[in-house]
């Protein structure tokens, strides 16, 4: 019998990039909430790399992948970016295609 399907629906973003200092990048990320929600981010999740908190993973959920585009690549978020010590993002912008749970 196969697990119930999740919703595969919407649009996602992969950011992968260091930071300078975990706890300043986070309140500054938490600070702009309300930015992220007016720009059309739905959800997200945070992880760390095993080896190196300091090597931050932000996945979230779009409205739309252009939505995220035009946000993430604004001179505001270049700006926030800056002062929050992010250090070489790399962006991936995704559909979504399938998800289940096993």
């Amino acid at each position: 019998m196969s697990a119930p399907i999740e919703r595969a629906d919407g649009y996602h973003v992969l950011i992968i990039h260091e930071v300078d200092d975990y706890e300043t990048w986070k309140a500054i990320f938490d600070d702009a909430a309300t930015i992220r929600r007016e720009a059309g981010e739905i959800a997200y999740q945070i992880l760390a790399y095993d080896t190196d908190a300091r090597h931050v993973v932000h996945f979230s959920r779009w409205t739309s992948l252009d939505a995220a585009r035009a946000f993430f690549e604004s001179p505001r978020l270049v700006e926030i970016r800056r002062v929050a010590g992010v250090r070489a993002p790399e962006f991936l912008y995704l559909n979504a295609i399938e998800a289940k749970i096993l």
